[in-house]
């Protein structure tokens, strides 16, 4: 092989290898900061969201707002250790009431209606493990799944109120199965 054959051949290998680290870092990069897919794994946010679905997560300088859908990784929360899919009921600062015999749920004093809750009539109602109301630290979050019986979440001694720093980012639509396609509007309008 004469040498500027050689040397061509090593340039576009060369080449190949420069776009391959190119798209690699950016797409690490896009991953990790603008938009990741999550997986619902059980039926916390049944009736919004389903077991097997995908949604589309975007952390990038996202602030938590009252009923947006998040993503929550609060590591030293076990049995709850790994993401889980939640909605923000209320942010830092607020106060957060729940009379569980008539699941009326109140945001500073203000009952909140919850067009996306659903309660399964066979299941126990989960109370919560420390006593109401509370008012959230300025970098504290409360999350409930929808499905009011059957999720772990704020409520919990485990969870409790969320370190907004736990906050992987909101999901903004589910892309999957894709007949079931939604683009995530905040029922409160935010």
């Amino acid at each position: 092989m004469e040498k500027n054959e050689k040397n061509k051949l090593l340039k576009n290998i060369y080449d190949v290898f420069e776009v391959l680290a190119t798209v690699t870092v950016a797409v690490t990069l896009l991953y990790a900061f603008a938009v990741r897919l999550q997986i619902v794994d059980g039926s916390s946010m049944v009736n919004t969201l389903h077991d097997g679905e995908r949604l589309l997560v975007s952390g990038l300088a996202y602030e938590p707002v009252r009923g947006d859908i998040v993503i929550v990784h609060k590591i030293d929360a076990d049995p709850y250790d790994r993401p889980i899919v939640k909605r923000v009921i209320a942010v830092g600062g607020q106060t957060v009431d729940i009379d569980f015999d008539t699941w009326t749920l109140k945001v500073d004093g203000e009952v909140v209606e919850e067009s996306y809750r659903w309660l399964d009539p066979d299941r126990p109602i989960l109370r919560c493990a420390y006593t109401l109301p509370i008012t959230l630290a300025e970098d504290e979050i409360f999350v409930m799944g929808d499905n009011r019986n059957n999720s772990a979440d704020s409520r919990t001694a485990e969870l409790g109120p969320v370190d907004v720093r736990c906050v992987v980012g909101h999901a903004f639509a589910r892309i999957a199965p894709l007949s079931e396609f939604t683009i995530f509007e905040n029922p409160f309008g935010k």
